[in-house]
């Protein structure tokens, strides 16, 4: 069991943090004994905790006893970690002391030491883990640090300092039962058919790019020219397209289900036609706006429910108010009967405020937190999570999109290298679990972008990995679910997991219990290190801790 120490302002984050690192914890209570204590801006209470992490970049009592002195750094630092980097956005001190070095900054600088003694280790970390984690979740990650998992290597190194030190550690991990990871394909749908723009700013973009754009792309290598002559086509077939002659090359939503087979996505689709909506300084652009609304989709949305997809709100103005956000919603409502709704803004308008405005309005969950342009983990994080000002809410964080990757204005990337950029993601995902969340929008795989190919690429790479192809409603649920399980551990009484919903055809979650590791550093001799079983309800488990055959049996 995990005791936390930190000051009472603290624990909204800490209750949030241990719902992502789901492992038997509860804030200290004075007279009870830990096998673990963290302690965050805070002193090491009078106990017997075998191992004793303190968080914190000011210098407090237990520095001036064991002899560290601090030195504030100022700005971002990078801390190393084996392979890893990991940013600290808030405060970090460089520590000077006797101890072994844990974290070093890249200059070689110690950021965590170890200190041991015959009945216990003390970690001192020169930074605060739960004002890292409210920074991740409130404002996300610049841009320089897009691609690094920021919240989810603060949970590994937890566990890696954990069971280093040979503590068991119970857990259940984000991962679904017989699969790695989870992948969302989404797809943001703004223009479903080229007929809807007659001679506006969407036609004369897509003619200059679809000619002129084309070529300039086949001499700087990121066109063939069997894509220059599809975009060409496209382009003088458009006035038959008007008339009705012609297929309207824009309608690809049948076209990507034949591309996804059994997988199922999400489209959150516009609702209402020729409403640009607002910024939250006054009106946004007119190009913003739609060419359709959710009503003339009625035909194409009954097809996708029917093959187990999921229609979404691509929101207008939802983020900044929540009668706009109640409209918008009953507008989705109104074509697809269900509960639990959500929305990815469009254009990804969002601010501190949004949860909280989409909550109250009666969205489920929303997919907004991303970045325009890159791809990557603004929250720092695989898994959903709970926005600090929301009741239920769940973000489910976007990952990777199209016009990122691809976009002159953004990384402007050709496919052979968006594809290692994106193979490298989804080898991420399949280390840390959690839910990998991929936007490739209506239009991408049509002329004039053609970006189909690696889209294709990207679904048989996932497939390789063992991913559970999933919609953004699943994964949320699946995550709700996780979220509801409690682990009650205590010294020679069996573990009892409890959970909210009974077996709901979803895959099972998972119990881990890490074994720890020898005197050496080496893992315990039980296969990868820890034992796991599946559970789909409440149950008592009798852990067998060091089993040779590294099983653990089910009561």
């Amino acid at each position: 069991m995990i005791g936390v120490m930190a000051p009472a302002a603290q624990r909204h984050v800490i209750r949030e943090f241990f719902n992502l690192f789901k492992t038997p914890w509860e804030f200290h209570r004075p007279g009870t004994d830990y096998e673990i204590l963290i302690c965050s801006d805070s002193h090491p209470a009078d106990n017997s905790a075998p191992l004793v992490l303190i968080y914190g970049y000011k210098e407090g009592s237990f520095d001036s006893e064991i002899g560290i002195q601090l030195r504030p750094q100022v700005g971002m630092s990078l801390l190393c970690f084996e392979e890893d980097r990991i940013p600290i956005y808030r405060n970090c001190s460089i520590l000077s002391g006797l101890g072994r070095t844990i974290l070093r900054t890249e200059d070689g600088e110690s950021a965590a030491l170890e200190f041991a003694s015959t009945d216990r280790v003390c970690v001192r970390l020169g930074f605060d883990l739960f004002a890292e984690v409210e920074y991740l979740l409130e404002r996300g990650q610049p841009l320089e640090h897009a691609r690094i998992p920021t919240l989810d290597l603060q949970i590994a190194l937890l566990r890696e300092l954990i069971v280093t030190h040979s503590i068991s550690l119970l857990e259940i991990p984000p991962v679904p039962a017989g699969h790695k990871f989870i992948v969302c394909l989404t797809h943001d749908v703004d223009h479903p058919g080229i007929r809807n723009h007659q001679w506006d700013h969407t036609i004369f973009g897509f003619l200059y790019r679809a000619v002129i754009g084309s070529i300039a792309g086949f001499f700087r290598g990121q066109r063939s020219l069997r894509q220059v002559a599809a975009n060409w086509k496209a382009a003088f077939s458009l006035p038959f397209v008007y008339l009705g002659y012609a297929k309207d090359f824009w309608k690809t939503i049948g076209r990507y289900r034949e591309i996804e087979g059994d997988a199922p996505a999400t489209f959150f689709l516009i609702p209402q036609r020729n409403n640009p909506g607002r910024r939250a300084d006054g009106p946004a652009p007119k190009r913003r706006a739609a060419h359709y609304g959710i009503d003339e989709l009625e035909d194409e949305i009954k097809t996708l429910l029917s093959e187990g997809c999921e229609v979404g709100l691509h929101g207008i103005d939802a983020w900044r108010d929540p009668v706009s956000g109640r409209a918008e919603l009953e507008a989705i409502r109104a074509l697809r009967r269900a509960s639990e709704i959500g929305v990815r803004m469009h254009w990804l308008y969002f601010d501190g405020n949004s949860p909280a405005l989409l909550e109250k309005a009666g969205f489920s969950y929303d997919s907004t937190v991303g970045y325009n342009e890159t791809i990557g983990f603004r929250a720092g994080t695989f898994q959903a999570f709970k926005p600090l000002n929301v009741d239920r809410l769940l973000e489910l964080p976007m990952h990777i999109m199209d016009t990122a990757l691809f976009f002159p204005s953004y990384l402007n990337l050709p496919a052979k290298q968006a594809k290692v950029m994106i193979n490298q993601m989804v080898d991420q995902a399949a280390r840390f679990g959690g839910a990998l969340t991929i936007n490739w929008h209506d239009r991408s795989i049509a002329p004039e972008r053609l970006w189909d190919q690696p889209y294709i690429e990207l679904l048989e790479y996932l497939k390789s990995k063992g991913a559970w192809f999933v919609t953004c409603a699943e994964a949320v649920s699946w995550f709700r679910k996780r979220r509801s399980a409690i682990l009650y551990q205590a010294n020679d009484i069996p573990i009892k997991v409890t959970l909210d919903s009974a077996n709901d055809g979803q895959p099972a979650l998972r119990v881990r219990l890490h074994h720890g590791r020898a005197a050496n550093g080496e893992p315990l001799p039980t296969g990868e290190g820890f034992s796991e079983v599946t559970f789909n309800s409440s149950k008592e488990l009798d852990m067998a801790w060091l089993n040779p055959a590294g099983m653990v049996r089910v009561a």
